[in-house]
């Protein structure tokens, strides 16, 4: 397997392992000094922080689901296009995201992932 095709993998799995709501299951994932930044907030640098945010986003939602539409990688940068279904009670809400993974040995050290914070607030109905 080349390392594009294990960024590839990483990165697929990681997203596949968000839809479980258990952040124990992305830490495998992340670098200890990781920069986890939904990009209309603060980002959360390091491992525990990221994993915090995390854990306040499963909070948040009952269920996540994520569909990749595209997926680009060149070299240690993986780009994802993908819809993520955010569910909190009764509500669904469908958040077109774009998401930049950084890769070092095997792990993934920058996550940014850019979309429309006032999609997520109308569905908090904030």
């Amino acid at each position: 397997m080349t390392s594009e095709e294990e960024a590839e993998r990483t990165v697929q799995d990681c997203l596949a392992a968000l839809e479980s709501h258990d952040s124990a299951l992305l830490r495998p994932f992340l670098t200890d000094d990781v920069v986890y930044h939904n990009i209309p907030v603060d980002p959360a640098v390091g491992l525990e922080a990221a994993i915090a945010f995390l854990d306040g986003f499963f909070g948040m939602f009952s269920a996540t689901t994520v569909d990749i539409l595209h997926l680009a990688v060149r070299g240690d940068v993986v780009l994802t296009e993908r819809v993520d279904t955010l569910t909190l009670g009764d509500n669904a809400a469908a958040l077109p995201v774009m998401g930049t993974f950084e890769i070092r040995d095997g792990k993934i050290c920058a996550w940014r992932d850019y979309f429309d914070l006032v999609q997520v607030t109308t569905l908090l109905g904030q």
